[in-house]
């Protein structure tokens, strides 16, 4: 017991732990784009954030951050890892079990997808409240998680009915055809014919554009600094 707990616990900092949990934190950052703490921003800009901000209220990732904080900021961080595990294998499960025909199972899969599709953008436009993690590279393991979550779950999407021009035989086939479609790659021998599967792939692209852009433009190049997340501890 005490080898799994080093292995998924690490060290336990008994000093690392903060006046505020992380569901007071979010309050109080919403609190602080309200009356303009961090940014001048107003209008459309202003109304955007405390949207971004306000939605990390609706889903569960909040709440598991909260209750495990209360053992510890280690055990705040595994439970994050093990629930987002859990959002990248639901959408295998489902795939792998044909369960894309229960609308409760789907229903339940657009909800949590919701959760990473608001989030992303959230880290974009929002960044200035976020805390600097312990580890970048952490944060950049678990986007690339986000990332397959996402992949995944459209490809169920494209499983719930016959919006290709050829259809998808097993659940691989659509595992692949999400990939090509998040990739912007498009082979050609699968492409949306109803409309929609090319609502589908629109969204799917633009999310993808989301995950670039914090790739590509915000972590990698901030893993050796600490320019992208303010100095304040969560």
């Amino acid at each position: 017991m005490s080898i799994v707990k080093k292995l998924l616990v690490g060290k336990v900092n008994k000093l690392n732990h903060h006046n505020f949990s992380p569901l007071k934190k979010t309050i109080l950052n919403i609190r602080a784009i309200w009356n303009n703490d961090h940014e001048e921003d107003n209008g459309i800009e202003k109304i955007v954030r405390l949207f971004l901000s306000s939605s990390q209220l609706l889903f569960p990732g909040i709440y598991i951050k909260h209750f495990a904080n209360k053992l510890g900021y280690e055990y705040k961080d595994l439970a994050m890892d093990f629930y987002i595990l859990a959002k990248v294998v639901f959408p295998i499960l489902i795939l792998v079990n044909n369960w894309q025909t229960n609308h409760f199972v789907v229903f339940i899969l657009i909800y949590i997808l919701l959760e990473t599709v608001l989030y992303i953008p959230t880290l974009i436009f929002a960044s200035d409240l976020f805390s600097q993690p312990r580890s970048y590279k952490r944060s950049m393991l678990l986007l690339f998680f986000n990332y397959l979550e996402s992949v995944l779950a459209f490809a169920v999407f494209y499983r719930t009915g016959d919006y290709l021009n050829a259809p998808l035989n097993n659940w691989f086939d659509a595992v692949y055809y999400s990939f090509v479609t998040s990739s912007t790659i498009g082979y050609g021998e699968y492409y949306p014919v109803a409309t929609i599967g090319k609502v589908f792939t629109i969204l799917q692209v633009f999310l993808f554009l989301f995950f670039v852009i914090l790739f590509m433009n915000f972590f990698s190049s901030k893993i050796k600094t600490k320019g992208y997340f303010s100095d304040k501890t969560d």
